[in-house]
């Protein structure tokens, strides 16, 4: 995508204004009449928000490798005049990588307006920018997945979108629109999102306690007030030295940012928070000192008067919380969500019996909430997009949508974070080694195969070409960490697959080799159409031949003379015909049984559960011996019990009551491709 002559990058004025830097930039535009037609494009690192004329247009963009930077693309006619008009972005660098951005110390804006088909405004040195102290840069991190918790002191801010910004500094020009640190730009791939502004009714608990003194950490602050508070009703004009909590329950997970109007002395303190699920009826407040770290609770100060309070970030959950300290004043404070949604044009939902249909209902809702600027994982904790995930999501999202972008996005984006080595991103984007995960490149393979039987995709052979290069080389790497054994190890740093189930990691691993081999075959495959000659059909049959070394008098185990296969692995051996009928039906039948009894944790004797994310590839071994029926059993069963228990959407595991656990996950939805 080429940007118009003279468009650069634009940053603030000082080149180091990083660390969790939130910079306003203005710039006014005099139209004579009019427009007919008004088209604004914009990028920025990291994110953006933007307002024409003081009313709010949107935010992005979608997320994106340096390399390549994404391009929003707006029609903005109705919202410019003749006269004036004035343009206001701002724009939030955080300062260091997380799971879904990747940092190159550089916070940057690049835009341009076109009206009438000419290009009436670009960026570049004639832009104001101001940093907006009213955020601190002193913060922690939300969790170690994502950027910072929002801390703003609202007495220190100004009403900066529609004022006049002359006496700003210039913006500074960062580097032209192609250059070292955003090599290129490229139109926005996924549909853009759309806010719902919803007015929150009822709470579903109100809590009135003490004050507590203000820490560094404001989810810490607010853990304390919340043990410290009871329930109880809020008076009128709530009294210094007390606080009131307010929890609304949105119905189930989803992406979303909660905001209230109210009027305030000026210093109160308001805590903004968000939880996904109960414990014991009680609402649960995420702990820090577990796995995740999580601290999701943002913190304003206000200013005196009336205002809207809102952050800059969307978060995810279910219950929205609310912290206000008295200021001896009637704060009068009115809640509201903001909730982005991407639209898809979806197909009715399948018809199903019984269960099914709680299941098939279920499993869209969840599909919907975490689908962003492509997949997420879930709303809660990370809305990272996993390259291993795609491939159930994908599964979901087609059984009621041809939509194809969500499905292409994953895999260019995968393409393109390719490693010196050739091996593929766990995370788009992201360089994030603790999580580099072996068999993500195997299922971007099962991505490609899969444009073959989407509804969307037309032409599944072009988007192979267009990655041949890249599969080449990820597989030609991967042959090269086999053994003398000829099966493949792990590579070192690596994990070998990520799944919550404790199946056995020990090498040379059945599960490892087994995905490997669907690699292969599926690669073959995809060779076969498109004309190119390769070993891959050679290589699979060396490992078939390997794998043999796994399998004893007692049956399958996950290394030789180690622990029984797991479920996943029967499951894979069927897929990939590494055993012959008879075998496979009798590995079928262990496969149903298991599944089909009610105890998640170990039992003696029977092979190691499969995680909901890992029944998709149960479902396609059944599916392979004609077994439809034993799926909806499974289905009705296990995602049945869920609906029973009348969760909205699908957790991360058969059970989440770790703390971290996610109620909302997009991989689990997987049975609405099956139904």
């Amino acid at each position: 995508m080429k940007a118009p002559d003279g468009t650069v990058w634009i940053g603030p004025a000082h080149p180091f204004d990083l660390s969790d830097a939130y910079v306003n930039f203005r710039a006014d535009i005099s139209l004579v009449t009019p427009p007919s037609e008004a088209t604004l494009r914009l990028s920025a690192d990291s994110r953006y928000r933007v307002w024409i004329n003081g009313e709010f247009v949107g935010r992005g963009p979608e997320r994106s490798w340096p390399s390549s930077m994404a391009v929003d693309e707006r029609l903005v006619t109705s919202l410019l005049r003749p006269g004036v008009n004035r343009i206001a972005i701002q724009v939030h660098s955080p300062g260091h990588s997380h799971f879904a951005y990747v940092h190159r110390g550089a916070c940057g804006l690049i835009g341009w307006l076109e009206v009438d088909g000419d290009i009436v405004l670009t960026t570049g040195p004639g832009w104001t920018a101001r940093r907006d102290r009213s955020w601190s840069d002193r913060v922690e991190r939300v969790s170690i997945y994502g950027t910072g918790v929002e801390d703003r002191d609202l007495r220190g801010g100004e009403p900066w979108v529609e004022a006049d910004a002359s006496g700003w500094d210039a913006a500074r020009v960062v580097q032209g629109a192609e250059g070292p640190i955003w090599q290129r730009l490229r139109p926005r791939a996924t549909a853009l999102a759309v806010d719902e502004v919803r007015t929150l009714g009822a709470p579903w608990q109100v809590r009135v306690g003490p004050s507590v003194a203000a820490t560094g950490d404001p989810h810490a602050d607010l853990r304390k007030a919340f043990s410290l508070a009871g329930p109880g009703a809020v008076p009128a004009l709530l009294p210094h030295g007390t606080l009131a909590i307010w929890i609304f329950d949105l119905g189930e997970s989803r992406a979303c940012l909660g905001g209230v109007d109210l009027t305030a002395a000026g210093g109160e303190r308001l805590l903004v928070s968000y939880a996904e699920k109960l414990r014991d009826g009680e609402l649960l407040l995420p702990d820090p000192e577990t796995y995740c770290r999580m601290r999701p609770t943002d913190r304003f100060t206000l200013r005196p008067g009336r205002q809207r309070v809102e952050g800059f970030t969307p978060r995810g959950a279910r219950f929205l919380v609310f912290s206000l300290e008295g200021g001896g004043v009637s704060h009068a404070p009115r809640f509201h969500v903001r909730l982005p949604r991407t639209p898809v044009m979806e197909r009715p939902l399948p018809k199903a019996e019984g269960v099914l249909q709680g299941v098939a209902e279920m499993c869209r809702r969840t599909t919907l909430a975490c689908l962003q600027d492509g997949f997420v994982d879930g709303v809660w904790r990370e809305s990272s997009l996993w390259l291993g995930d795609a491939v159930a999501q994908d599964w979901a999202l087609r059984a009621i949508s041809d939509d194809p972008r969500p499905l292409l996005f994953a895999i260019d984006m995968a393409a393109e974070g390719a490693d010196v080595e050739g091996l593929l991103p766990s995370v788009l984007p992201g360089e994030i080694p603790a999580y580099a995960v072996t068999d993500y490149n195997f299922s971007w393979v099962e991505l490609l195969a899969g444009c073959e039987t989407h509804p969307g995709i037309m032409t599944p052979a072009a988007v192979w070409e267009r990655h041949w290069a890249t599969l080449t080389r990820m597989l030609d790497r991967m042959a090269t960490f086999r053994g003398p054994d000829g099966l493949l190890r792990n590579p070192t740093g690596r994990r070998l697959f990520l799944d919550w189930s404790p199946t056995s990691r020990v090498e040379p691993n059945l599960t490892l080799n087994l995905r490997y081999l669907h690699a292969l075959r599926l690669a073959a495959g995809m060779a076969e159409v498109v004309g190119r000659t390769v070993d891959w059909a050679q290589q699979a049959e060396q490992v078939t031949q390997a794998l043999q070394g796994h399998r004893a008098r007692d049956g399958w185990h996950e290394s030789p003379g180690g622990e029984p296969a797991s479920q996943l692995a029967l499951a894979l051996l069927i897929l990939t015909e590494v055993i012959d009928a008879p075998d496979a039906e009798a590995l079928a039948d262990q496969i149903v049984a298991r599944s089909l009894n009610a105890e998640d944790g170990p039992i003696l004797g029977q092979p190691t559960l499969a995680s909901p994310f890992m029944h998709h590839y149960v479902f396609l071994a059944l599916q392979g011996l004609g077994r439809r029926a034993a799926i909806h059993q499974i289905i009705a069963a296990r995602w049945g019990r869920w609906v029973d228990e009348g969760r909205p959407t699908t957790p991360e595991n058969w059970s989440i009551d770790f703390p971290d656990g996610s109620a909302c996950h997009g991989f689990s939805a997987h049975p609405l491709g099956w139904l």
